[in-house]
C-alpha cells in the first residue's frame, strides 16, 4: 500500500469513528451536545414553545384571511349575478 492509498484509508477511517461518536453520544448539527447542558436544554424548550404560539398565531390569521376571501368572493357573486338581473 502506497502513502496516498493509506492516507485515503485514515481519512476513511477518521470520518467513520468521529461519525460513530457523535451519534452515540447525541452531538447534534449544531455543535452542541442535545442533552448535556441543562441551559442549552431550557433555551431550546422555550425557543421550542415560542415557535409553537407564533405557528398557532399565523394558523388563525390564515383563516381570518380565508373567511375574508370566501365573504368577498360570495359577496362578488352576488353582485354579477344581480348585474345579470337587470
Amino acid at each position: 500500500m502506497n502513502s496516498g492509498e493509506l492516507m485515503v484509508v485514515l481519512i476513511v477511517a477518521i470520518v467513520m469513528v468521529t461519525s460513530i461518536v457523535r451519534a452515540r453520544y447525541g452531538y447534534g448539527r449544531s455543535g452542541r451536545f442535545r442533552d448535556g447542558n441543562p441551559e442549552i436544554d431550557a433555551h431550546g424548550r422555550a425557543e421550542n414553545q415560542r415557535l409553537r404560539e407564533e405557528v398557532s398565531e399565523l394558523k388563525e390569521r390564515i383563516k381570518v384571511l380565508e373567511r375574508i376571501t370566501v365573504e368577498k368572493e360570495n359577496s362578488l357573486a352576488k353582485e354579477i349575478e344581480s348585474l345579470r338581473d337587470r
